[in-house]
């Protein structure tokens, strides 16, 4: 649900109401309707909610379920939000239903050759399973070279990945608190 994912971005970013109508020139009381499902933000208004959060706008996307009863609980396999694109050499599909719980889990495909560059510190604790492909992760310093059936854990130190193999790896990659 949209309301549940702009809320739990803005806490996971540790944002108050105040400091989101600030940034958008928005009222605080506005916002907190978005976050209730009382307003529907307009196009605009959602991509600046993803510029604020540093976040694709395609993650606001893709919330239909066929079966109410699954809202919240199962994500089909052809209903799960995509968020990027092949042209960043990373596309991330959301595997948790929504962001409102206290992790959310991913899978990443990192196209053949593909890297960022610059460490990223978050705030976070993080773990990852790799499905397939070669993948490296620089965690704090440190190189590792995992294959299919390796995993990770780090928590709250910088990290880049990048993936030196002929083919895409995917990795199903767990963040607590949710950041998407």
């Amino acid at each position: 649900m949209l309301a549940g994912d702009i809320r739990a971005l803005r806490k996971a970013r540790g944002l108050t109401l105040s400091e989101i109508a600030l940034k958008l020139g928005r009222s605080v009381g506005w916002v907190s309707q978005v976050e209730r499902g009382l307003s529907m933000p307009s196009l605009a208004d959602m991509r600046a909610f993803a510029a604020l959060f540093d976040v694709p706008i395609s993650l606001f996307f893709g919330h239909d379920v066929e079966d109410e009863r699954e809202r919240g609980v199962v994500v089909r396999a052809g209903r799960r939000r995509a968020l990027g694109t092949s042209e960043t050499g990373l596309v991330e599909e959301l595997l948790s239903p929504d962001l409102g719980g206290s992790f959310e889990m991913v899978r990443s495909e990192f196209a053949a050759g593909a890297e960022l560059a610059a460490p990223n510190l978050r705030q976070t604790e993080e773990a990852g399973y790799v499905v397939s492909g070669v993948f490296e992760i620089e965690i704090d310093g440190i190189w590792h070279r995992l294959t299919a059936g390796d995993s990770f854990r780090f928590e709250k130190k910088p990290h880049r990945w990048r993936n030196p193999g002929t083919e895409p790896a995917v990795v199903i990659w767990v963040v607590s608190p949710p950041v998407y």
